[in-house]
Parts: structure tokens; sequence; C-alpha cells
């Protein structure tokens, strides 16, 4: 039997997998019934000529696109997992991708999807049930024991992460304090997770988000319940650790000794070092009521966000009573360089200026100590009088006029000289700035921190690159030098 196009259209139209075909410039050209029955067109013409960008159908469009450009450079791709919107829910398919040639060169390319979204959560779920919550391990405690008489446990567990869903874990804390049982109350917050979206894709962020949930769950298994508040936040109830050193070393083992948080997690081809920050408090001796509870954890969290993000924050009357939320949103850059240059203008000389603004700087970047070299590249510290090192390969680091690094050790082969230098003062992470105008460089700021794998933020950046230009300025004005 001769391959035929009325053949060929039977054996495409009859096929379970989604088929298409597009042209070199990945505007679709046709595609199979499949196809159409899956997003509910009555016909091609709605597609032909338009491509994924065009349809929008895809909530992370660029994995997509960089797929079928590499197809169409002669690659082959096979079942990737990826995701895509359909009549406004979010599916899991894998698609399988070839070039298609024409006198021997590539012309465009034919692939084929199936929507997996049912068995991955299913596979997701096995993954998971070992850490996770079942029946048994919830029924223990009396309002999931009266609520599983009622909703079946697929209703209470967050269908990705496999913790308690927003509603049920927020009802829980609501029954445990109206039943006078003490327990502390943790909000985390994932750090940076849109960047781990927006570069790695949605399914590298789902990864991040199972893991970590999977892993807090096991690690309070006994005497916690972990819940997803939404998006990259998670909620922790745990009865065992009410009192404020069991809390302090409680956070020290999830963020120091266990793995849970400050870690690696591999992606595909990527290994990815996720942090987090916490904010807690106890009832009923933070607050007697939720909203006040609710209140106090959300409150310790932002504070723990604008002290540079990676840390917990454990509530204390006496240093968080007076905490102003609408402070801690508000403070910014705007506000922080008005109070740096009015200290830097009182005083003269150039270790003057930076010790009028070293208060502010330890206490709006949490930072340990600030060191600072001139144009013969000797290191000395504000602190540590004393400290005189040579540093020539910091100016081969610095291309740029700013440079954040979360883990010193990142140059420990290229920048041997400053690596020694810094590691020999307890550095493990440092913001660094070139003091200079145009392109003229008259010497270099370092903050260093003592926190393993720091995420130094834009503000920060912004604070500590404003005070390197306003020095150099007054070093034009006046004719200072940095001391070497």
């Amino acid at each position: 039997m001769e391959m035929n196009e009325e053949l060929f259209d039977n054996i495409i139209n009859t096929a379970q997998d989604c088929v298409f075909w597009k042209d070199k410039d990945r505007r679709f050209v046709g595609v199979n019934k499949a196809f159409l029955d899956f997003y509910g067109f009555a016909s091609a013409d709605v597609l032909i000529g338009k491509t994924d960008e065009d349809m929008g159908w895809h909530s992370d469009p660029e994995p997509f696109k960089q797929d079928e450009l590499r197809v169409l450079e002669g690659h082959s791709t096979y079942k990737v997992l990826g995701k895509c919107m359909i009549r406004g829910e979010e599916r899991d398919i894998i698609a399988s991708k070839r070039p298609i040639y024409e006198d021997g060169k590539i012309v465009g390319l034919v692939g084929s999807f199936l929507d997996v979204t049912d068995v991955h959560r299913r596979n997701l779920a096995s993954i998971r049930s070992g850490v996770t919550y079942d029946i048994k391990k919830l029924r223990k405690y009396r309002y999931f024991d009266k609520l599983l008489d009622e909703v079946s446990l697929e209703e209470i567990l967050d269908p990705l992460t496999g913790v308690v869903s927003r509603g049920f874990i927020l009802n829980f804390a609501k029954s445990l304090i109206a039943d006078d049982i003490p327990f502390t109350f943790s909000i985390i917050d994932l750090d940076n997770f849109k960047y781990i979206n927006d570069t790695y894709g949605h399914h590298a962020g789902d990864v991040v988000l199972e893991e970590i949930s999977g892993s807090l769950a096991e690690y309070t298994d006994g005497y916690g319940v972990v819940g997803r508040f939404g998006g990259d936040e998670l909620l922790l109830i745990n009865f065992r650790d009410t009192k404020f050193d069991d809390k302090q070393s409680f956070f020290e083992d999830i963020y120091v000794n266990t793995g849970v948080l400050r870690r690696k997690i591999d992606v595909d081809d990527h290994s990815l070092f996720i942090t987090g920050t916490t904010g807690c408090a106890t009832f009923p001796y933070d607050a007697d009521n939720y909203d006040d509870l609710f209140s106090l954890i959300d409150k310790t969290l932002y504070h723990g966000k604008s002290k540079g993000r990676n840390c917990f924050v454990i509530y204390e009357e006496s240093i968080h009573k007076d905490l102003d939320m609408k402070k801690i949103v508000r403070q910014g850059v705007y506000t922080n360089m008005n109070t740096l240059m009015s200290h830097i203008e009182q005083v003269k000389g150039f270790e003057n200026r930076l010790l009028s603004v070293m208060n502010l700087l330890q206490t709006e970047l949490s930072i340990s100590e600030i060191f600072y070299c001139g144009k013969g590249l000797m290191l000395r510290s504000l602190i540590d009088k004393s400290l005189r090192r040579k540093v020539n390969d910091l100016i081969s680091l610095m291309n740029d006029d700013l440079y954040a690094e979360s883990d010193i050790d990142n140059l420990k082969d290229s920048y041997p000289v400053l690596y020694g230098a810094l590691t020999a003062r307890n550095v493990h992470s440092a913001l660094i700035a070139k003091i200079g105008l145009n392109a003229e460089t008259d010497g270099y700021l370092i903050c260093s921190s003592p926190r393993e794998h720091r995420i130094w933020q834009e503000d920060e950046c912004g604070i500590l690159y404003f005070i390197a230009k306003s020095l150099a300025a007054y070093i034009r004005l006046s004719g200072e030098t940095i001391p070497e």
C-alpha cells in the first residue's frame, strides 16, 4: 500500500497524540484532530500562521521557544515536560519535536504532545507519600479527625506539594487557639522565587516547592504540620518548640544543620541554591488571638526580608513590639540615601566620611565589617586598623561598578588573593563597589557578611553604589585621597 495524502490524513487524525507542524519561523502550518479537540477548536484556521506566543497558551513560553529553535538547527527533542493553559487551567504535557527537511534543508518542524497532568500528579503523590500527610498522620489532631469524616484527604492537601492547603491550615491554627493549645506559628517565604520561575521555568519552581515542602514536613513529622499559604509561602505549626531557646535551636537546625533550607536542589541540568526568610510567633505567649498572632508572623517575616533575607526572625516583645509594618514596607533606598548624604556632608576626610555611615550600614544591610582600598589595592578595615593586605586580583574582578557575591568560595580559584584576605576575616558573602567617576577609579568598598550564601537585595546594592559615588565626588572636590 502506497502512502498518499488521504492515508496520511487518516493516520494523523486517528492518532491520540496531539500532532502539529510548523514552518521555519515557528508558525503553525497544520494540526491533527486530537490537537483541535484538546484546545477546543472547531478548525485549524484560528491558529494557522501564528506562533505559540501569538496563541498565549503557555504560562512560560520561553522553554518551548528555545526547544523549537534548537530543533530548527537540526536537533530533536523527546518527551520534554512542560506546562500549557487550557481554558484557564494549567496542564502538564510532554512534547517531542523533529526537524522537517526538504532538499536537504530544514524547512520546519513536526511535533506531538500528550496531556500527562493526572499521571504527573499521581507520581508526585507517590514520591511524596513518605514525607507528607496521609489520613493516619492527620487524624491524630482533633480538627483533622473531625474534618476527614466530612471531606476527602485530596481536598485537604495542596495538589502540588502534598502539604495542607491554605484554608485548612489557617482553620487548623484557629481551632488550636479556640482549644487553648500552645504552638509556634511560622511563615516561610522562599527567596527570589520569581527569579527561579523566570529563569528556569515553572517546572523548576514546582520542583523547588515540592522538595522544600516535603523536607520541612519530614523534618517536623510528629510535632508539626506544614501548609501552603500560597505561591512560594509556606506555613508551619510547631507544637514542640514554644520557648525562645527551643525555637532558636529549631531554626538553626532548619537553616544550618539539616539541609531543609539553604540547600541545593538539582533540576534538569541546573543546580539551584535555595534559601528562605521566616517570621514566627507563639500562641498564647506572644498573642492570644488569631489576628494578632498572624500579624506578628507577617511583621517578623517582612523584618527579615528588610534585613537581607535568608534568615529567621523570632518575635520578641522587647525588640519587635513597636515594629511598624508600614514603615518596613515604605523604608527604601531614597530614605536611606538622604540619611547617608547628611552624615557624609558633616565630616571631612575619607575615613571620617565612611565612619559616619558605618552604623547605618550595619543596621540597614546587616553587615559585619567594611573594608576599603585605594589605587594601591591595600585592603584596610574600619574596624581593625591593623589590617593591611594587598589584594592585587581585586582589579580584575571589578569589570563593573558593583559586584555581589553570595558565596565567597566562588572566588577561590580565580581570585585567590582576595579570597584569602576575606576568608581570613570570616567573610562568607560580600558586596563590592568601585569608588570612582566616569572611567577613573579611586578605589573600592567592600561590605562583608558572615552569613553563608546571603542574597544581596537591589536596595542594598543601591545604597553601597550611592556611597561609593558620593565618596568619589568628594575626592574630586576636596582633593582627598584614600589611605593606603
